[in-house]
């Protein structure tokens, strides 16, 4: 494949914006990433012409892909010919939020923001104000968006900023624990229980490879901040409306946090964020409550329209059974290819998301393993060499995987998310043949 145009972008880039790019995972490729010049159903097109397989799908946002339906697109292109904002309220971002309370268990009452970290910066700051209290236990390696409250590394005892620009003193109030750990967020309860405003948690650690959760710990987790009296915040932010369904990861695992963050898929590829809880604990935003929340941008009309007319689309016609079909055709597909050539790696992922995680040990016997993808059964030979938590991705061959194994792919017109940790992405336009030429660029690439 010829990249030139897109290494002429990259060189131009450099010198007018940091490393090149607007978000930092963007420059995990190497030498420099494909500048993408437009999309089509399920590839994307790249400034040299170049077409791959999208797996990507905008980090997540795309679940139509990249050709909206016709329903779709008239109705972005009917508000936006309208005018591009008022800073006032309007009608279509009351029926999003009655669309969104109507199909997510624990939502009663929602307020729409314009990203992902600012939907977990809100939720923080009004599980402090709710509560009254300080303390945010969040999970080693998960991410929450560019939020000071958990740019924090480290553990229980010691634990520090992640980001130069954090004060220490701030990041004090936060407590890192390994995700899928009971018995050490049993522990932290125990001593800061009193002090601990709430747990924000994904329902899986899907910016990290990944990783499922082990049976009982969401369990447990909601019975910590009952007995304590915290918030149990679920960051759906990427699971949202694509895991479980319109009823999310919370309806497929029967968990009903206090609060959920939401973005990508519920602004229908447009930017957004949202905050979804009990009215008793929403409506301490401003101006009904306490807890300050504003945004000139919040609620924009054109991506109000973009985000309910997805999942408008979604609910009446099959998307869910596509994608999700396609999905475990994929992980079931790598599952053996993985058993023929590399079986010590790990099939993850689970409805419309997959991963392949380079781990380094495996099993001597695959017989009886999950096949569509990484559940955490106790049952499944591989249970005792999958990940955990965010600390076992890390410790995976995550420079192969991006050095080597990434550009392998790439030329073969697949074009996979930008690092290890990256979640990919099935969409209502990618087809059984893509997933075949996928399949067997998998099996050319390992």
């Amino acid at each position: 494949m010829n990249h030139e145009r897109s290494g002429e972008l990259y060189d131009r880039a450099l010198s007018v914006m940091p490393g090149g790019v607007n978000s930092s995972v963007r420059a995990a490729i190497e030498p420099y990433p494909p500048f993408i010049q437009r999309g089509e159903g399920g590839h994307v097109i790249d400034a040299d012409g170049n077409r791959y397989v999208d797996w990507v799908m905008g980090l997540g946002p795309l679940l139509l892909g990249h050709e909206t339906p016709e329903s779709v697109q008239a109705e972005i292109q009917r508000h936006a010919s309208q005018g591009p904002m008022y800073g006032m309220p309007t009608e279509v971002e009351v029926e999003h939020a009655e669309f969104v309370a109507r199909h997510v268990p624990s939502v009663e009452m929602i307020r729409f923001v314009n990203s992902g970290t600012e939907a977990t910066v809100s939720a923080t700051r009004l599980a402090r104000g709710y509560t009254g209290r300080n303390k945010i236990v969040v999970m080693q390696g998960s991410y929450h968006g560019a939020n000071d409250s958990t740019l924090v590394e480290g553990d229980a005892k010691e634990h520090g900023p992640s980001s130069a620009g954090i004060p220490a003193d701030f990041a004090k109030h936060t407590i890192p624990v390994p995700f899928n750990d009971a018995d050490a967020v049993t522990e932290v309860f125990a001593e800061h229980g009193d002090d601990i405003a709430g747990v924000l948690v994904e329902p899986i650690l899907a910016n990290k490879g990944i990783v499922h959760p082990i049976d009982g710990y969401h369990e447990t987790l909601r019975d910590l901040c009952d007995d304590h009296g915290s918030l149990l915040v679920w960051d759906e932010v990427i699971t949202g409306f694509r895991v479980g369904g319109l009823k999310c990861a919370q309806g497929k695992f029967g968990i009903e946090p206090d609060v959920t963050t939401f973005g990508k898929i519920v602004g229908g590829g447009f930017p957004v964020g949202a905050i979804g809880g009990k009215e008793e604990i929403i409506s301490h935003f401003s101006p009904s409550g306490d807890v300050f929340q504003a945004g000139t941008f919040s609620g924009h009309p054109v991506t109000m329209a973009a985000g309910l007319e997805t999942l408008k689309f979604a609910a009446e016609n099959d998307v869910y059974d596509h994608v999700n079909s396609l999905g475990e055709k994929l992980r079931s597909g790598l599952t053996d290819i993985l058993a023929e050539q590399a079986p010590e790696y790990t099939v993850a992922g689970t409805d419309s998301m997959f991963k392949v995680i380079f781990t380094r040990d495996g099993p001597n016997n695959l017989s009886g393993e999950c096949a569509g993808g990484c559940q955490q059964d106790e049952d499944c030979p591989r249970f005792d060499y999958c990940p955990k938590t965010g600390a076992d991705v890390a410790a995976a061959e995550t420079d192969r995987w991006r050095r080597l194994f990434w550009g392998e792919m790439k030329e073969q017109g697949i074009f996979l998310s930008q690092n290890q940790f990256e979640s990919q992405f099935i969409s209502y336009s990618h087809t059984e043949e893509d997933v075949a030429e996928t399949l067997a660029a998998y099996e050319q690439a390992l």
